[in-house]
């Protein structure tokens, strides 16, 4: 993948939001974010149980910039209520940066698989998304109308969709070690959203790309059959280089943790 100017290459969004914010992944974006050289004024850190995150409030007892959200990625009416008080705290200003980054991974096999799983995984990476995408458009195209108008950026206006390399067609990654079968098809099913949302709101200006972000050393990522090499902060840390970089030309891409394009 080709990186911008390097002198462009900062991410320095204003606003921010990261959904599953409360452990693995989505904890250490908020960790990292407040760590860059210019942070997010607003950094909306949703979980469904906010009583329950603790290491997620002692960081926003620390950081006036972290709001705390209860949001439900399965719940419609829950994003909708998200997407109102995002409203009211950004006071007339847009959203820059959506991290759509909550997940589940159910290890069933091919021939144990449910309709129940296959159902809830959809609406969690597809229809979660989905409606994450509809509910905050407003706030999106709103930061790409005030931001700079000569490119797509994670600056201006994006949406970053934490997708898999499991959902690979081509990859199929990590077949040896469980079928995963819903966690595979509805992240494949994520990719085309990713794609289709690059399409239609490429002329509203906001960038939409699909990010594998290796596998991690998360509760979801282990198993008792392999516990992966890569730490959720050096994923992290690579995430948000390659954030800096992504430009019109990378918007409905997939990519690796570390920049390298990935088979559909």
């Amino acid at each position: 993948m080709e990186s911008r100017d390097p002198s462009k290459a900062v991410l320095s969004p204003s606003s921010v939001l990261v959904t599953g914010a409360n452990r693995g992944l989505g904890l250490e974006f908020v960790r990292q974010l407040l760590q860059v050289p210019k942070p997010p004024q607003k950094l909306f850190a949703t979980c469904r149980n906010p009583s329950d995150a603790q290491e997620l409030r002692e960081l926003a007892a620390q950081h006036s910039n972290v709001r705390i959200l209860r949001l439900d990625v399965e719940n419609v009416a829950s994003i909708q209520e998200a997407s109102v008080s995002v409203k009211e705290q950004l006071e007339g200003l847009g959203l820059n940066l959506l991290i759509n980054n909550a997940g589940r991974a159910i290890r069933n096999t091919i021939h144990c698989e449910s309709e129940e799983t296959m159902h809830l995984l959809y609406q969690i990476h597809v229809v979660g998304s989905l409606k994450m995408g509809q509910a905050f458009l407003p706030l999106l195209k709103k930061a790409a109308q005030t931001g700079p108008q000569d490119s797509l950026s994670c600056n201006r206006a994006a949406i970053i969709n934490i997708s898999s390399n499991a959902g690979s067609l081509t990859e199929v990654e990590g077949w040896e070690y469980g079928h995963c079968l819903s966690y595979r098809c509805s992240k494949a099913a994520l990719n085309m959203l990713t794609r289709c949302q690059a399409l239609a709101l490429k002329e509203e200006g906001i960038l939409c790309t699909a990010i594998h972000p290796g596998w991690v050393q998360t509760d979801m990522g282990t198993s008792s059959a392999f516990v992966p090499h890569l730490k959720k902060e050096e994923s992290v840390q690579g995430m948000l280089k390659i954030f800096s970089t992504l430009s019109e030309e990378n918007s409905g891409g997939f990519y690796s943790w570390e920049g390298k394009a990935l088979s559909w």
